[in-house]
Formats: structure tokens, C-alpha cells, sequence
């Protein structure tokens, strides 16, 4: 089964390709299949900014295709930076200056809770089916560790004492949220789309 994934970013991709390497599913990205289209991102919602990703190349090119949208939700910031996660610090993509203000923000908050949320649109048929993944944890004071993307330097999952961006890729995968995003993903077509 080939699937568009419906992104430009080459993390994410990476993730996908290793997550569902397994099994019956060729995840192609945008790039493969020679298309560069520019997404307006106007959700309120990751469910929302999901589907527009997916509708718009889905109405384009007709073929089966799954997109997500994910971030960061800090409690004591009333869940910022949310969907608005990349372009936190007003530059879209760039990490450095997001956690620079996460951080700020938080100076002498002591409650720093988080959670990375990832909802999955994927359309098969025309049809749309959501997925959500969530992992808990907490925003450390500084940044640690060479690896990973986004707020992984500065967010240690539950159960953990190092970020995600002192993990392995394959550490990371294992409790992500994209990972259980795109499980129930997986679970869903072999189950559902399997018998086709």
C-alpha cells in the first residue's frame, strides 16, 4: 500500500519511514511524487490543521495520503504554544528562538508540565479518519542533548531523566507521540483496509 505523507519536514518523514518499515505500507513524501505545494496552516485545532494538509493534496492528486500537525502544550501557558508550535517566536522553523521564548515564559513557573500531541488526518477513498498520540512530560530549564527536532531539547518524557534530543531515534519512537499517532494509524488500515 503507498501512502502520501503529506510534508516537507525530513524529521517527520524520517519517523514515519521507520515506524511503519514493518509492515505493508510505502510511505512516499511530497517530494517523491514531484510536488511542491505551499499549505496555509489557518486551523485553530491540530485536527483542522491536519485536514486542510491532507484535503489539499488529496483533491490534487487524487491518491490515498495521511497528514498530521503536532506541538507542544504547556499547562501553566494555558497550553502555548499549541498549533503554533513551529512559528512560536514568529520565524516559522526556527527551534533556537521558539525555546528561547518557552523559556522565558516559564521563568519562575514552577509547575512545567507538558505534553506533545500528534492528530493524524488520513484519507483513503475520500473518506477522512483522525489519529491522536500524546506523550506527558516536563519542560527542563535548559536545553540537553544533540538529537531530535522542535522542543526536544528541553522536554524529558514521564518515566524518563533524559529529553528527547539525548535519545536514540529508535528511544524516541518507542514513546513518541507521532509513534502512537501513527500506530493507531497503521492499526486501523490493517485491520479495516486489510480485508480490501
Amino acid at each position: 500500500m503507498k501512502l502520501i505523507f503529506v510534508t516537507n519536514n525530513f524529521h517527520k518523514l524520517e519517523e514515519a519511514w521507520e515506524i511503519l518499515k514493518d509492515c505493508q505500507i510505502e510511505v512516499l513524501s511530497l517530494k517523491d511524487i514531484g510536488l511542491e505545494v505551499p499549505i496555509e496552516e489557518t486551523g485553530d485545532t491540530f485536527d483542522q490543521n491536519a485536514m486542510i494538509k491532507a484535503q489539499t493534496i488529496y483533491q490534487l492528486v487524487g491518491l490515498d495520503c495521511f497528514a498530521d500537525d503536532s506541538g507542544l502544550e504547556v499547562m501553566a501557558l494555558n497550553n502555548e504554544p499549541g498549533v503554533w508550535s513551529s512559528c512560536y517566536a514568529g520565524e516559522e522553523g526556527n527551534s533556537d528562538k521558539n525555546i528561547s521564548k518557552l523559556l522565558r515564559r516559564l521563568e519562575g513557573i514552577e509547575n512545567r508540565k507538558a505534553r506533545f500531541v500528534t492528530v493524524i488526518c488520513f484519507i483513503w477513498r475520500g473518506n477522512s479518519y483522525f489519529f491522536k498520540g500524546e506523550v506527558y512530560g516536563q519542560i527542563i530549564r535548559e536545553r540537553r542533548g544533540k538529537g531530535g527536532f522542535g522542543y526536544d531539547s528541553v522536554f524529558v518524557p514521564e518515566g524518563y531523566d533524559r529529553t528527547f534530543a539525548e535519545m536514540t531515534m529508535e528511544e524516541k519512537n518507542n514513546i513518541s507521540h507521532r509513534k502512537k499517532a501513527l500506530m493507531a494509524m497503521r492499526t486501523f488500515i490493517e485491520k479495516e483496509i486489510g480485508k480490501y
